[in-house]
């Protein structure tokens, strides 16, 4: 995550909407101030470097529009303008939240490109480059993730529209000490190579406390019982609650933004029960409850691909199939495989996550199902 803009009061994330329950009570409750993405300010900075390239004015603060219709706005701690080029830059605010990244200085450097060429993005210093498959980003390509390049395609656009231009320019995105920062990080694990990456689906950094979350967990349960609601969600993102409310037609009300706190959810509903519970998350991380990992962040849980390995030889895998599951660089790249081999992991994986979160049950009254969902939002497996 990144530390985002400074001293924006007016565009700060809103921790509540006034909703009972919910996501949005959730983070309301926790007390906790959110912050912005790496991927909110190298938007916020493309922005207003693509605008000093054309107008030789660097707009500060310079204003921004999120996934969720936030419109924040970021002050420059950086303005370059030379001949045929702008970098700005903006620092990244993570809000409470503990992110290596917090402080960082997030640079965009927009350069004019032939017609034609549409937006191109590549890796400055500090942000890495994508080095092994099962990322969702080719081989070879620099670490700015889907969303991040989505919103920065917009916003030049947005800009290239305003003064008539087609917009054909090259983004490259760096961050100052992104290098040493991503020692902190599993980038080398994952072959991402030489700094950071760039993330972020909402624009929104959500403050990350164990104890603040749990709680707020606690009493989303309590909001949707009192209401009368026989059926809930624990949800790992934004990305899974929409896809578990599209499915099912549930209120917000219903949504728990459960993140990693899998246990936290089903040993609270095994004290109070709902009627019916769906856990839906992205298929790495449901593959770790599916381990018996009741903890899904990656500081405390990893995804075993042996384990997986194992699942797809149930499932009706190859030896040679499961040897490269086993060895694969990511929990994404073994579902690809597998998909490729006509082998349902995704499948596998849901239902035995749901037996893990029968057993936390003990028993209680609960009928559980599990879905996994790929980055996209795509179900992939049920349980």
């Amino acid at each position: 995550m990144n530390a985002e803009a400074r001293g924006t009061a007016d565009g700060a994330p809103a921790a509540g909407t006034g909703a009972q329950g919910g996501r949005s009570a959730q983070l309301k409750h926790t007390g906790l101030r959110p912050g912005w993405t790496t991927g909110a300010c190298a938007t916020a900075a493309t922005t207003a470097a693509y605008t000093a390239l054309l107008t030789g004015d660097f707009p500060d603060p310079v204003s921004i529009t999120l996934p969720r219709g936030q419109t924040p706005a970021f002050a420059l701690a950086v303005e370059e303008l030379g001949p045929g080029r702008a970098c700005a830059g903006v620092v990244k605010d993570a809000g409470d939240d503990p992110d290596v990244t917090h402080g960082a200085l997030v640079r965009a450097t927009v350069r004019r490109l032939p017609p034609g060429s549409g937006v191109v993005f590549r890796a400055g210093s500090g942000v890495g480059t994508v080095t092994l498959p099962g990322l969702p980003l080719d081989v070879g390509e620099p670490a700015v993730n889907p969303v991040p390049r989505r919103l920065m395609r917009e916003h030049v656009e947005r800009v290239a529209a305003e003064h008539g231009e087609p917009g054909d320019v090259e983004v490259t995105v760096s961050v100052d000490h992104g290098e040493e920062i991503a020692r902190s990080t599993w980038n080398g694990r994952l072959g991402i190579l030489g700094g950071l990456s760039i993330l972020g689906t909402t624009g929104v950094v959500v403050p990350y406390s164990c104890s603040a979350w749990i709680d707020s967990i606690r009493r989303g349960v309590d909001v949707a019982r009192a209401a009368g609601l026989t059926h809930v969600a624990g949800c790992t993102g934004s990305t899974s609650e929409k896809t578990v409310a599209a499915e099912y037609g549930l209120p917000d009300m219903a949504l728990l933004d459960m993140g990693d706190f899998a246990g936290a959810v089903l040993k609270y509903v095994r004290r109070h029960p709902v009627a019916r519970l769906t856990i839906c998350g992205g298929f790495a991380k449901l593959s770790k409850l599916a381990a018996g990992h009741l903890d899904l962040h990656s500081a405390r849980s990893q995804v075993d691909k042996p384990f997986l390995a194992d699942l797809a030889r149930q499932g009706g895998a190859t030896e040679e199939l499961a040897s490269r599951i086993a060895t694969a660089n990511t929990g994404l790249e073994a579902l690809r495989l597998c998909e490729a081999a006509g082998v349902r992991l995704g499948d596998l994986v849901a239902a035995r996550a749901r037996d893990e979160a029968l057993s936390v049950l003990r028993g209680a009254p609960v009928a559980v199902d599990v879905i996994c969902i790929d980055r996209a939002g795509v179900v992939v497996g049920r349980g």
